[in-house]
């Protein structure tokens, strides 16, 4: 007994020590496996949005930092190293890009959601547009190397080349992938999205650049031929430039000067496409929400006159603004004092219209009563964001431009004239960020009814219910209280079946009272409507002007004479650009409100 009892507790240390062993091994593999998991899967998901955040950042910051010793005229940093830098960041986003398209390619299942919000159809139609003016001015800028092709580097001459290529690629990319929400490989997506990002921003800050030197050569020109300025020693500096470098066919000329009209579109080209994109990188990982959203049949031609008409006749004051500001600002001081009050007359004007159509629209949002949708949408959250944020360059341009007439010494007959229409752009653009944002956040009326409190559906039952008809013979008391208390799961039956009644009962013949839901529009929806085209026909009209050289506030000298020209200049290299991104972004956003009410 004792001896086996010895053999049994031996087989059991035994067996103890193997059962020891192998726990010991199988927790140590387990905590390999989970650290490994840590190492590879949580921890980088977790941070791989603020460690690309930061790659993308320090990439925009070299480039900047290569543009800012470019704009010195220093032979240290030419321009050539610049767009060798810039060519490479849009080599490594077609290499990334390509990638993409063959792994999505090869593996169908690998994108199984899709935000419908991001990238609609008519943006992208839009960014197509811009794309082809894009690809002319590449073929202009072909064309303009290749005449001075004996005495510039070879990298001058491949950048528009690469640029081409990079740009049929990227809008093929945002036609058929900026709604995937990306599931796999969500750390390395991540860099090779934020890359194509801070690519597109680089090239828009590089097209500034370009766009403002050559805006203030112009300007500099024309303040020159109407004695203002000395220029001379740039001048001759620039023929002994020219005298080494002669073009050696007879477009130069036609394609620098065609060079200047397209800028603003390849501007607003990489601008937009780099918002898209960032709503791409703000996708990776999310979950999509899945609802029916049921689309309304409403015609949205319906009471669409004056909104139109207004638009029309303001567009239409627009181009005549540009072509007589654009002759009499070259000719003598008197002529040039009468283009610059004209300017700021219709500025005041469409400015005052602007400010009361979008409070107009507030009021009308109040008077409905509309609840608001708080539900996680990137690409709207980022459309009110960059709202705010283009709103700050043309802020700080409007208070320089009154701080300058209130200290100024001259006394021009457009200094009065240049407060008001200040003033009427800081308004302007607070009311119509309000009415955009406040837009964009509404309730559709398929989900909420108006002058409701998003619960339109079952008061529309609950009046059919007192329709119902009575019970025939003897009334069951249990059954009566046992149908009081169910009424919650039959009435969310009632509305998934789209029937007023649950179980067998006989639906009433009694038609319901929908008129919160028929298909012809309000009054009140009608006036958004015009509303929301009116002020997309101004923001084009207000974007047109600066785009192609209406910028009084380089001609007016109030704000030069109170902050000196260097810093008036830097204050406008900073303010025009946001100014034209936040009306092309209102643009978009207005269209988006049209499309919503």
């Amino acid at each position: 007994m004792v001896e086996h009892g010895g053999l049994d507790v031996m087989c059991l240390n035994k067996y103890c020590s193997s059962s020891s062993s192998s726990s010991t091994s199988e927790k140590e593999s387990k905590l390999f496996k989970q650290w490994k998991v840590n190492l590879t899967e949580n921890y980088p998901q977790k941070n791989a949005e603020i460690l690309s955040a930061q790659y993308g950042t320090l990439l925009l910051l070299i480039g900047i930092s290569l543009m800012l010793a470019v704009t010195n005229g220093e032979h240290s940093v030419k321009e050539e190293h610049l767009m060798s830098f810039i060519t490479t960041l849009m080599i490594l986003q077609l290499l990334w890009m390509l990638w993409y398209v063959v792994r999505k390619d090869r593996q169908g299942s690998l994108v199984s959601e899709k935000d419908a919000h991001a990238g609609t159809s008519w943006v992208r139609g839009g960014l197509t547009l811009l794309a082809l003016l894009s690809l002319i001015m590449d073929a202009f800028r072909i064309g303009y190397y290749v005449g001075y092709r004996s005495c510039i580097s070879a990298v001058i001459v491949v950048y528009p080349v690469v640029h081409a290529v990079h740009t049929v690629s990227q809008v093929h990319f945002l036609w058929f992938h900026i709604k995937d929400v990306i599931k796999r490989y969500k750390t390395f997506e991540r860099f090779g999205v934020i890359h194509a990002v801070f690519t597109n921003l680089l090239l828009w800050c590089s097209g500034v650049m370009s766009e403002a030197e050559h805006y203030m050569s112009n300007h500099n020109r024309r303040l020159s031929s109407l004695g203002f300025v000395n220029h001379s020693i740039t001048e001759a500096a620039a023929e002994e430039s020219d005298l080494d470098c002669n073009c050696t066919t007879s477009a130069c000329t036609m394609f620098s000067s065609s060079l200047y009209y397209l800028y603003p579109f390849n501007i607003e080209y990489h601008i937009i496409v780099s918002a898209m994109l960032f709503v791409m990188w703000k996708n990776i990982g999310r979950t999509i929400d899945h609802h029916d959203s049921h689309k309304k049949s409403t015609s949205r031609r319906a009471g669409l006159i004056v909104g139109p008409i207004m638009g029309l006749l303001a567009l239409a004051s627009t181009i005549g603004v540009l072509v007589v500001y654009s002759i009499h600002v070259e000719k003598s001081e008197k002529m040039r004092e009468s283009a610059i009050v004209m300017f700021y007359c219709y500025g005041i004007v469409l400015l005052a219209l602007m400010c009361a159509a979008g409070v107009t629209g507030l009021l009308i949002y109040r008077a409905e009563g509309l609840p608001m949708d708080t539900s996680k949408n990137p690409s709207r959250q980022l459309d009110g964001g960059m709202l705010l944020g283009a709103s700050v360059g043309p802020w700080l341009m409007s208070w320089c431009s009154v701080v300058a007439v209130v200290v100024t010494q001259s006394n021009p007959q457009y200094r009065w004239c240049s407060m008001v229409y200040a003033l009427l752009v800081v308004v302007e653009k607070y009311v119509q960020n309000l009415f955009i944002i406040e837009s964009l956040y509404r309730k559709d009326d398929d989900k909420a009814s108006p002058g409701s409190t998003g619960t339109a559906t079952p008061e529309i039952f609950s009046v059919a219910a007192s329709m119902s008809p009575p019970y025939d013979g003897i009334v069951n008391r249990a059954y009566d209280e046992q149908d009081k208390c169910c009424s919650g799961h039959r009435d969310s039956e009632q509305v998934e079946n789209g029937q007023v009644y649950g179980g067998n009962r006989k639906p009433s013949e009694v038609p319901l009272p929908v008129g919160s839901l028929t298909n012809k529009p309000s009054r009140k929806r009608q006036i958004l409507r015009n509303i929301a085209v009116f002020l997309f026909m101004c923001n084009i009209s207000l974007w047109i002007l600066p785009a192609f050289g209406v910028r009084p506030q380089y001609d007016n000298g109030l704000e030069q004479e109170a902050f000196g020209f260097p810093i008036w200049s830097t204050v406008l290299n900073f303010a025009v650009p946001l100014g034209l991104f936040y009306r092309m972004h209102c643009v978009a956003s207005l269209f988006d409100v049209f499309m919503k009410v």
